[in-house]
């Protein structure tokens, strides 16, 4: 069994007087975890839950032997993170569980930039914990059509990722999201159904992974220099998997929500995206990051 303990102040801190007690979260706490996600109607499977969990820190709430929270980090190199998946069991919510979770989860985060996607009921918590909004997230989902081919200019093309073409997706991943997550990148081709790599005279300009998540299958990430090629990328996968449920997560300021609901992924939910410390950096003629990988690892 696989034990995290990146949280120290937590080890030997005793139980709360309401008798919550906060403590690092192990493999063996899985199968809670993920029944308290499908209590809230997410769609993550078991494995999902074991995927994510590979690169995390976590924190649960226990309170006579139950978990009855949990939080995870995620962290990318020495100066940033990702936070994800804060759920409080509805019973316990309004006692201030989730504070104490995320004030844990951000002790050692002080000189990193910190981001996550808030939802409407957590926007405020985030917000006295130092959170600046930076964008919105729009989640698409549904049966996906067939998807007219986006012509691309000469000299452009897609085809299939290449087995030695992983340093170079690193690379392209890192300059899009901000942040280094090269074991991510290696465990979401491990597990895609399909990477196609946007050519441009061999060299990568961006890629986007298709591979199961939760109710069928998830389009992320989707890494491009325009909306037009995002779109290509995008329109490739959603046409392999034409017929089955899709779902996609989107930076709203890309502008692609109308032609996203076209291929029959609609809108059904949103998400802030925040910040905490210093803004993420992107330098100029990097490519953009036009769909995350999901909500929780961002």
């Amino acid at each position: 069994m696989r034990s995290n303990s990146p949280f120290p102040s937590l080890d030997k801190a005793p139980a709360a007087d309401d008798g919550v007690l906060l403590r690092p979260m192990t493999d063996a706490d899985l199968p809670q975890a993920q029944a308290m996600s499908a209590e809230l109607r997410w769609p993550h499977r078991p494995v999902d839950w074991e995927h994510v969990f590979a690169h995390s820190e976590g924190i649960v709430a226990e309170r006579d032997g139950q978990i009855i929270a949990t939080a995870q980090r995620w962290r990318w190199g020495e100066r940033h993170a990702t936070l994800g998946l804060v759920i409080v069991t509805p019973a316990c919510q309004g006692r201030r569980i989730g504070h104490r979770l995320m004030t844990a989860l951000l002790d050692g985060l002080d000189h990193c930039t910190a981001l996550l996607q808030a939802t409407t009921e957590g926007r405020g918590l985030y917000e006295r914990l130092g959170f600046v909004r930076t964008g919105e997230i729009r989640q698409h989902q549904g049966v996906a059509q067939p998807a007219p081919l986006i012509a691309l200019p000469e000299g452009w093309r897609l085809r299939p990722a290449g087995q030695n073409e992983a340093q170079a997706l690193h690379k392209l991943d890192e300059e899009a999201r901000g942040m280094p997550r090269p074991a991510l990148i290696d465990d979401l081709l491990a597990q895609a159904e399909a990477c196609v790599v946007l050519d441009h005279d061999g060299t990568q300009k961006g890629f986007a992974i298709l591979r199961r998540f939760g109710r069928g299958h998830v389009i992320g990430p989707v890494i491009a220099p325009d909306a037009e090629s995002a779109k290509a990328l995008i329109a490739h996968l959603a046409g392999t998997n034409a017929g089955r449920f899709t779902r996609i997560d989107i930076d709203f300021d890309a502008g692609l929500t109308e032609w996203l609901e076209s291929l029959g992924l609609l809108r059904v939910d949103a998400a802030t995206t925040m910040v905490r410390g210093a803004p993420l950096q992107h330098p100029e003629g990097a490519p953009r990051l036009f769909a995350i990988v999901s909500q929780a690892i961002c």
